[in-house]
């Protein structure tokens, strides 16, 4: 029999530093997008939700649900297996094709989530490279620092864009180089010098893997991310995005050249060995991304509402974290504090913002992490600056 005592200490532990996580139950209402309903433990109540990874509404876009409604009437809700045994339908295979085309690539390979994408691609890059050398951002995501690891490959971290370091690295390596970066930093808002270390990779003659999973969508003419936007993707040589946030759906996604994609198709455990995304899914995917690569005017609403909401929080005198990306970051610097600030805006406020803490931010980092979508008006920005003055 299991002994729980393990268990309750590391319960125990974890609330008494601040870093128990609670989940907060609520239910989105289509049409209402960013309103919301909150179970709340004592109560039910109408709130704003200011946290989302839907930055566009496209989860709730009636073009999306359209596409999604009838994929289920002609296919049924699920793939019926992996990828290789009855598991891809023509909606897979169309919407690898039409990423491939928004990222200008020559193919693209879906995975049931970009954080799945991120940890089996690096793994399988170490099977078909024995001698690759991973070279790391240190604010990098969980998946692509587990992915590296679980690889077994040598590797190195930089500084978070630091290229001085990046290019000693480089000179010093004696396997196959491969920088491992994403666009924007999804904590702080922070932009990598994309173009920089390109030009370093080409220098070198490392492999760019670029994690695009905050940009897809937002960035760019067509919304093909940020590297699109500075003119650098057709350098980037593996790129990494997700259907989860932008997009509005879910699942994720490399783009690359057919040789590297088809290489990690064929010896990417956590690709071969798992059901495959809904075709339902991948529909509303599809039509998520025709959508938004004809419709600038969207993303260009949300950088309007970014700019305002960091406008609004300055002239207040609540210190954000400044940026050049939608991401609206505010400095608390205390777990125990971010979660009870956290809970007098959803209690008092009915204002949805959950506190960031350790693992995902560095402890006495810890933050509000806001994400304004095109739907949020000035009202609910007028009355979140109002609440944050009075709760911190």
């Amino acid at each position: 029999m299991i002994d729980l005592e393990p268990f309750k200490r590391k319960i125990k532990e974890l609330k008494d530093n601040g870093n128990y996580r609670v989940f907060n139950d609520i239910l989105r209402e289509r049409g209402d997008y960013p309103k919301a309903i909150w179970y709340g433990k004592y109560a039910i109540k109408n709130i704003v939700n200011w946290c989302s990874n839907d930055y566009l509404g496209m989860g709730q876009h009636k073009v999306v649900l359209d596409a999604m409604h009838t994929a289920l009437d002609q296919t049924g809700a699920g793939s019926g297996g992996t990828r290789n045994i009855a598991g891809t339908s023509h909606y897979h295979v169309a919407l690898e094709h039409e990423l491939a085309k928004l990222h200008s690539k020559q193919s693209a390979l879906l995975f049931t989530s970009a954080y799945v994408a991120n940890e089996w691609t690096l793994i399988a890059l170490k099977r078909i490279i024995p001698d690759i050398v991973f070279l790391s951002d240190s604010k990098n995501h969980a998946s692509l620092i587990q992915g590296i690891r679980h690889s077994g490959a040598e590797k190195h971290i930089f500084k978070h864009n630091d290229l001085e370091q990046l290019e000693k690295l480089l000179r010093d390596v004696k396997g196959v180089p491969c920088i491992v970066f994403e666009s924007v930093y999804s904590m702080d808002g922070y932009v990598s010098k994309i173009p920089e270390i390109v030009a370093l990779a080409k220098k070198y003659n490392a492999i760019t893997y670029l994690d695009e999973v905050h940009a897809v969508g937002l960035y760019g003419e067509t919304g093909a991310g940020y590297s699109a936007k500075l003119r650098s993707q057709d350098q980037i040589d593996i790129l990494n995005g997700t259907l989860g946030k932008a997009f509005g759906v879910q699942g994720g996604y490399i783009a690359g050249k057919h040789d590297v994609i088809d290489a990690v198709r064929s010896v990417s455990s956590g690709f071969i060995f798992t059901t495959s995304m809904s075709p339902v899914t991948c529909a509303g995917a599809l039509a998520s991304v025709k959508y938004l690569k004809d419709h600038n005017d969207l993303r260009e609403k949300h950088q309007e509402r970014a700019k305002r909401l960091k406008t609004l929080l300055t002239n207040r005198k609540i210190p954000i974290m400044e940026n050049e990306t939608h991401i609206v970051p505010v400095k608390i610097g205390d777990a125990k504090k971010a979660k009870r600030i956290s809970d007098e805006l959803i209690n008092e406020y009915g204002i949805y913002c959950q506190a960031i803490n350790y693992p995902t931010v560095d402890v006495g980092t810890e933050r509000l992490r806001f994400a304004p979508t095109p739907f949020h008006t000035n009202a609910m920005m007028h009355d979140l600056c109002d609440a944050l003055q009075k709760v911190l």
